[in-house]
């Protein structure tokens, strides 16, 4: 098992959230292509290209657009795969090539960032538990990050109530 790499408590952006669903139905939205299309990203994006090879050192490559059109250009790099608990994968900010680029508003965020999600159950529901930290980042990139939190909080909740909406349509 790939663990978080060691960063103080201070960085670490932490989040968990409860889904009425079982473990399966948010597994398969978390990691199937045409699930992910349908709901990830903040509101009012739309997703464009998607690409996903869900294995170790797989990618998750895929472009959103803002209701401006402006695109965003993503990549994750999974590390562990174990259906239907656990994702640990690298994300960051990329071109339409997947290589790895700086956040378009943010010069100083890091390039890229540890993530671990996990998913339990109880009583029918799934807990999906997410932890992202710094990775080969700069002590400025990591204080950047950690400043970020609050808009990261706002952002995913946009993004899991998109998923939680998804889950409740789509997938029963």
């Amino acid at each position: 098992m790939i663990d978080t790499p060691q960063a103080a408590d201070s960085e670490a952006f932490v989040l968990s959230r409860v889904f009425d669903a079982p473990p399966a139905l948010v597994w398969k939205a978390l990691t199937e292509r045409d699930h992910l299309v349908k709901w990830w990203g903040p509101k009012g994006f739309t997703m464009r290209v998607a690409t996903l090879d869900l294995r170790p050192g797989g990618t998750f490559h895929y472009c959103m657009a803002s209701p401006n059109g402006q695109e965003m250009w993503g990549k994750f790099v999974y590390k562990e795969v174990v259906a239907p608990e656990r994702l640990v994968f690298i994300n960051s900010f990329s071109d339409a090539k997947g290589g790895i680029t700086r956040h378009p508003m943010a010069p100083d965020w890091p390039l890229e960032v540890f993530n671990v999600q996990t998913l339990t159950e109880a009583n029918g529901k799934t807990t999906l538990s997410m932890r992202g930290t710094p990775h080969n980042a700069t002590a400025a990139e990591s204080k950047v990050f950690a400043a970020g939190h609050t808009s990261m909080q706002a952002g995913f909740k946009g993004t899991l109530d998109q998923l939680e909406t998804y889950l409740a349509q789509s997938l029963r």
